[in-house]
């Protein structure tokens, strides 16, 4: 049985003002529904918010690879395994409608359902999000991902899409490798470059993000070979001959065009895995809702009020929540349920007073902690 929680202690709490949660508009149709299954079928969930395609995913039942949405399929209770190619990335993943990066190492995972509390006193789950993004081997494993996207780094409302081509280029790569692909590595060791590349780097050098046929796949090795047997440019140069100036500037192009792990950066990663959590927040937070933004008491009336939290297309089944008054002294708190999903209060100040009661709730099956407001004005 749920706890129900009395009110805080009656001090005064700083006035909090909270910012709009932001939100591409690519999200507002595509994550919306509770359930994208149907009743005897299986589950869908997706990688990150604006998805991650071309992985090879596995559970007990199902298997495949992840679309232009990142999608996969389950039924409740399974686990993932997850490979690139045949570079395998995680295994026994708790499958759900959302599966971040961060659920891919079962070290941060398990630290997910622990909520940090806010500057208002209210338990969150994003400032252990943020903490969590930072580990060496969450952000080597993010940013490997994004260098293998095929535009290069996702830009804002963009997901990772790794194409077959890559992958293929990938799969033929990997026997060679000087040793395992290693993202518990020290950030230095897996950014190594030079005469000793890390394993990361090698797999990298291996694959051309252009069309096959495009110049800049051909191998810099053979190129190198036609530059040490050319000639010259002469004054009045033959049409359909490679010079050597030709073959030099080539080389260079294809050298340039390269990537390492060393074109993303940490902050590069830690600004898109964010985008991507913000987003599946403001989306499950979409799902719930009050009955309306502003409730007027008259001044009379000490009655005790209540609101309480709905789910679209359900009823809310939280388990927990906070909340707090931000004007104590013109409304008080009395007990908040999160069986219930309630709220209660009464007004403790005069006509003209207000107060916002700020909600924080936990839906079941989920780490991340929702928040919802009520404007409270005493007439």
């Amino acid at each position: 049985m749920a706890a129900v929680h009395p009110t805080r202690p009656f001090f005064a709490l700083p006035r909090a003002f909270f910012a709009a949660l932001l939100i591409g508009p690519l999200l507002s149709g595509c994550l919306s529904s509770d359930s994208d299954n149907n009743n005897d079928g299986p589950t869908t969930g997706r990688i990150n918010a604006l998805g991650i395609s071309g992985l090879t995913y596995q559970t007990a039942s199902q298997s495949g690879k992840t679309d232009s949405k990142g999608q996969f399929q389950y039924y409740p209770g399974e686990t993932l395994s997850l490979k690139v190619g045949d570079l395998l990335l995680a295994e026994n993943v708790p499958a759900q409608k959302w599966v971040t990066l961060l659920e891919f190492f079962p070290d941060i995972r398990a630290q997910l359902t622990s909520p940090s509390i806010d500057d208002e006193g209210l338990r969150t789950h994003r400032g252990t999000e943020q903490q969590l993004i930072d580990r060496t081997h969450q952000s080597n494993l993010i940013r490997f991902l994004m260098a293998l996207n095929w535009a290069g780094n996702p830009k804002d409302g963009e997901g990772i899409e790794i194409r077959d081509r890559v992958i293929q280029q990938l799969n033929a790569a990997l026997p060679s490798l000087t040793s395992p692909i290693d993202f518990r590595a020290s950030q230095s060791e897996f950014n190594a470059s030079g005469s000793a590349p890390s394993p990361a780097n090698q797999l990298l050098a291996s694959i051309c993000f252009y069309p096959e046929g495009s110049e800049l796949c051909e191998d810099p090795s053979e190129v190198e070979d036609k530059i040490k047997s050319a000639i010259d440019r002469p004054e009045n140069p033959e049409p359909g001959i490679e010079y050597k100036q030709d073959l030099q500037a080539k080389l260079s192009r294809i050298l340039n065009a390269a990537r390492t792990m060393g074109d993303v950066e940490p902050e590069d990663a830690k600004r898109y895995l964010s985008r991507e959590l913000d987003s599946i927040t403001t989306t499950l937070g979409k799902r719930f809702y009050l009955e309306r933004h502003t409730a007027n008491v008259p001044a009379s009336d000490t009655r005790i009020q209540q609101f309480n939290i709905h789910r679209i297309g359900g009823s809310a089944e939280l388990a927990d929540i906070d909340a707090i008054t931000t004007r104590p002294q013109d409304i008080v708190l009395h007990s908040y349920n999160a069986e219930t999903a309630s709220v209660e209060y009464f007004v403790g100040g005069p006509a003209g007073g207000e107060s916002e009661i700020v909600t924080s709730f936990l839906p079941e099956n989920t780490y991340r902690w929702v928040r919802k407001t009520l404007r409270v004005v005493i007439d």
